[in-house]
C-alpha cells in the first residue's frame, strides 16, 4: 500500500520505519522534501521509502498518517492540501501540546479538539484520531508493554475505523480485543486530555513504556 508519513519527528519516524520493514511504499512529508531529519530516516532505512512535501506526501498516499507536531497540525494539513486528502483515510496521531511554557498544557480540550478541528477542516476526509495515547516505541510494538493494554481510536466514519483497527492489528502487532472503538471524533477530546495524566506517569517511572487496560466488569 502507498502510505504518506506527514512529519518527520519520533512518531513519524518509528511508524515509517515500521511501515517500510512491513513492506509498504512510504513518503515521508515535511515542509521541505531536503530536510535534515527526512534525510536521516531516508538513509535510516536504507533508502526504501522516499522523501516529499507535505502537498506531494498527501497526493501520494492512499491512507495518510498526521504524525506533525499538534500545534502545527492544521498549517501542515493545510499545505498537504484539501484536494490530496479528499475521500482518504487519515489517521490522525498528533496531540495539540503547547511547550512554550515549560510543562506542556493542552492547546484546546473540554468542548472542543484537535480531531474535531480537523474534521471540520477536512470534511470530505476520513479523520479517524489513533495511536496518541501512547508512546510511538508502543504504539509500533505493543510488547513493550507487559500483559493486555488498550488503544482508543474514534472518528465519524465507522468504515474507516473498522479498517483503522484492522490495520493497527496487522501492520504493528496489536491485539484486535485490546482496539477500543469510542465512536464518533468527539471522543477525541477524552483521548487527547490523556496526556495530562501520560504525561505525569512518564515523569514519575521515567521512562515511556507503559499504557492503561480497560477492564470491564458485568453489569
Amino acid at each position: 500500500m502507498k502510505i504518506a508519513i506527514l512529519g518527520t519527528g519520533m512518531v513519524g519516524n518509528a511508524l515509517a520505519t515500521k511501515l517500510v520493514q512491513f513492506g509498504h511504499q512510504v513518503a515521508m512529508g515535511s515542509r521541505s522534501a531536503d530536510s535534515d531529519a527526512g534525510r536521516q530516516w531516508f538513509k535510516s532505512v536504507g533508502g526504501k521509502g522516499q522523501l516529499a512535501t507535505f502537498s506531494d506526501a498527501a497526493s501520494f498516499g492512499e491512507v495518510i498518517f498526521d504524525c506533525t507536531n499538534g500545534a502545527n497540525s492544521l498549517a501542515a494539513l493545510r499545505q498537504a492540501g484539501a484536494p490530496n486528502l479528499r475521500g482518504k483515510i487519515l489517521i490522525h496521531v498528533s496531540n495539540p501540546l503547547d511547550f512554550s511554557k515549560g510543562m506542556p498544557t493542552l492547546t484546546v480540550c473540554n468542548t472542543d479538539s484537535l480531531g474535531e478541528q480537523v474534521q471540520r477542516e477536512f470534511p470530505e476526509t476520513r479523520v479517524v484520531k489513533a495511536l496518541n495515547t501512547v508512546n510511538c516505541e508502543v504504539m509500533v510494538n505493543p510488547s513493550l508493554v507487559p500483559g493486555d493494554h488498550s488503544l482508543f481510536i474514534c472518528g465519524n466514519d465507522e468504515t474507516a475505523r473498522r479498517k483503522v483497527a484492522g490495520w493497527i492489528s496487522e501492520w504493528f502487532g496489536w491485539k484486535s480485543g485490546n482496539i477500543v472503538d469510542l465512536g464518533d471524533i468527539t471522543a477525541s477530546r477524552g483521548m487527547e486530555m490523556w496526556m495530562a495524566i501520560w504525561l505525569r506517569l512518564f515523569g514519575k517511572l521515567g521512562h515511556p513504556h507503559f499504557n492503561m487496560c480497560l477492564s470491564v466488569g458485568s453489569k
